[in-house]
């Protein structure tokens, strides 16, 4: 007697749409599964159209909410996914193998999702016996509510009972996207004054003093658009609705893929460096140094 064939939706999907489910948010769910926010969008996406596309969410500007199709499907997961990872913890006490070590880490929005969470899938491939806990604010060093393990912010700076190690450097300096170039072409600086210029709101001088750098400080674009994080301004580039100011450090990727491209190369600011902060009396962690160490890797490769 043949046993039936179970009919399983893709496992990554199901994945992605209970963390999204239970955090009500895909930015947080792409932080738990350390990758990007389009890959717990797509996969959630692929979830439904395997399902004969119902919608699973409502999307709102910050959060997602159930509709009744996904608070039922959330209702079967969740607890199916708590039997398998118990399951394997079981399976791996009984084969007397350690747990992972959990190394909790705070990382700058931006930061985790321009450049960390892209490559964490390289780090849990070589250090599998590390877990890496990511979570992500802009709050300074020491005014976060939680001891986390290593924190990752701008520097140099000196927070009192933390040590610190440079991780990579940056500069900054105007990128967008090729078809802009075809459409209104950058040949000289005063070429600016006919294209839209993105500004983000914690840095709101940077093109002033880029400008004034590239001696013309008067110059005026043809508008503005300004955003709350980096992260959307950089976007906003890729979309062509500009040029950015792109710290060097979060658009390698996109430099190298073709996807921007630096009109003014010669021409950039100094930028603070990444740093890794973590408390003194872990500083002798070994799990922290893996991760430190393969972190200040990483950056080497960009030199």
């Amino acid at each position: 007697m043949s046993v039936p064939r179970r009919s399983l939706p893709p496992l990554n999907a199901v994945r992605a749409f209970e963390a999204a489910a239970r955090l009500g948010s895909f930015k947080e769910a792409a932080v738990e599964l350390a990758v990007t926010h389009g890959a717990v969008s797509q996969q959630v996406r692929l979830l439904e159209e395997w399902l004969g596309a119902p919608t699973l969410f409502r999307r709102s500007v910050r959060r997602v909410v159930l509709t009744p199709a996904g608070a039922a499907l959330l209702a079967e997961f969740g607890p199916a996914l708590d039997r398998i990872s118990a399951a394997v913890q079981q399976h791996r006490a009984r084969r007397g193998d350690p747990p992972a070590a959990v190394l909790r880490v705070n990382a700058l929005a931006t930061f985790s999702l321009r450049w960390l969470l892209p490559r964490m899938s390289r780090f849990r491939a070589e250090h599998p016996d590390i877990e890496v806990r990511l979570s992500t604010s802009n709050d300074p060093v020491d005014a976060l509510p939680e001891l986390f393990d290593v924190v990752i912010r701008g520097g140099p700076d000196s927070f009192h009972g933390f040590a610190s190690r440079v991780l990579l450097s940056e500069r900054r300096l105007p990128v967008c996207n090729p078809s802009l170039l075809a459409q209104l072409p950058l040949a000289e600086i005063t070429d600016l004054s006919r294209h839209t210029l993105l500004h983000v709101t914690s840095t709101p001088r940077l093109w002033r003093d880029w400008l004034t750098d590239a001696g013309q400080p008067s110059l005026e674009p043809a508008a503005s658009l300004t955003f709350d994080h980096f992260y959307l301004t950089i976007q906003a580039a890729l979309d062509g609705l500009g040029v950015a100011m792109g710290p060097t450090a979060l658009i390698a990727d996109d430099l190298a893929a073709g996807r921007l491209v630096t009109p003014f190369p010669k021409i950039s600011l100094p930028a603070r460096s990444y740093f890794a902060y973590f408390p003194e009396g872990r500083s002798d962690d070994p799990h922290r140094a893996v991760f430190c160490d393969w972190l200040e890797q990483q950056g080497r490769r960009m030199d």
